[in-house]
């Protein structure tokens, strides 16, 4: 039932991939025939607010998809939506194959699968990084603590700040608060990871040392979804770019071709404003 269910969404949606030097090779993309993520025709509301207005979009295994657009555009809603922290009113949404309803155990399902990542970090304050990153292998995948720890630091060291395991939330910078964020997400060892804003709430020198990480990830062949402004990031690792406006998908395609030739005019507005910032 799935796959039909996968079949018909995907032939709706025309799954997309992009084609710059990061795009998903032929062979990989034979061997996940299905996309990782496949939404039809999504909304949402906020009361009388219609915030997403039918959202298609089919992301393939191993692909960067970099959403962008205006503040309230939706694009934040649309990636919150993707593991039920917002609902949404009408369409569908089928992350590696399991189709995210109202019950919790399709929702725990997924949520094991997308790994999260906001724009302020929501670490737990009272825990060291260390019991932060272990927590929820721990708790959720009953994983044994001398693994769940062998598994901390191994990601700590992946994201630069080993040395900081035994320390508490408030002793580290923000980005290396955000750095911790991201080894926790890792922790559960998700299908996809999902980045809402990573790097807006860091201080200007703070962003590089989160953006290096992030492209670490990229290279090591994750599926992304990252809400961004960081456009010179964004060009550089992204296979696709997804413009957002007013609830809308406008425009998507591979950064060279959407940064140099954007078609729509809302896209080319967006672009001079933001890239001339």
């Amino acid at each position: 039932m799935a796959g039909m269910v996968s079949r018909q969404i995907k032939e709706k949606v025309g799954a997309y991939t992009g084609t710059n030097n990061h795009s998903i090779p032929a062979e990989v993309k034979a061997a996940n025939a299905s996309p990782i993520i496949l939404c039809e025709d999504v909304h949402k509301w906020y009361g009388q607010f219609h915030v997403l207005k039918g959202i298609s979009i089919a992301i393939e295994k191993g692909e960067k998809v970099v959403v962008c657009g205006p503040s309230g555009s939706g694009k934040s809603t649309f990636i919150r939506t993707l593991n039920r922290l917002e609902d949404y009113q009408k369409g569908r949404i089928i992350i590696n194959g399991v189709e995210l309803t109202p019950e919790m155990r399709n929702i725990e399902a997924i949520r094991q699968e997308t790994g999260m990542v906001f724009q302020h970090f929501n670490l737990f304050p009272h825990l060291t990084v260390l019991q932060n990153i272990t927590l929820g292998p721990c708790r959720v995948r009953q994983m044994p603590k001398k693994d769940a720890d062998e598994l901390a630091y191994s990601l700590l060291e992946r994201v630069g700040i080993k040395e900081q395991a035994q320390k508490y939330p408030h002793q580290l910078s923000g980005g290396q608060q955000q750095r911790v964020a991201i080894a926790r997400a890792l922790a559960m060892q998700p299908q996809v990871m999902l980045f809402d804003e990573p790097t807006s709430a860091l201080d200007p020198e703070m962003i590089k040392e989160v953006l290096d990480v992030l492209r670490e990830l990229a290279y090591s062949g994750m599926t992304m979804i990252v809400v961004t402004h960081e456009m010179g990031f964004a060009r550089e690792i992204a296979d696709r770019m997804v413009f957002f406006d007013q609830g809308l998908i406008v425009e998507q395609a591979p950064p060279t071709e959407f940064f140099d030739s954007p078609k729509e005019e809302r896209t080319r507005l967006f672009l001079s404003r933001i890239l001339h910032h």
